[in-house]
């Protein structure tokens, strides 16, 4: 069974803003949590880009073991 790339448009640019949308559009649908290591994105993400995708989360001081809700940072809230 094939997976369906949730990154389609990595293919041509790996900017960590584009990274941080994609988790974020991850999370909202349920499909990963914001506790989960951002590996996990490596599911997502073809095996031949993801060594591009590791140096742009490198180049922007994130590891690999840090939670997916370091990646896409904060939400706006609402007052309680």
């Amino acid at each position: 069974m094939a997976t369906a790339t949730a990154f389609p448009s990595l293919s041509t640019r790996y900017s960590i803003d584009t990274l941080k949308d994609e988790a974020r559009q991850l999370i909202e649908t349920g499909i990963v949590s914001r506790q989960q290591t951002i590996y996990t994105l490596c599911k997502y993400i073809p095996a031949r880009e993801w060594v591009k995708v590791e140096c742009e989360l490198e180049r922007c001081d994130y590891l690999l073991r840090d939670p997916i809700g370091d990646l896409v940072c904060c939400d706006n809230w609402e007052s309680d």
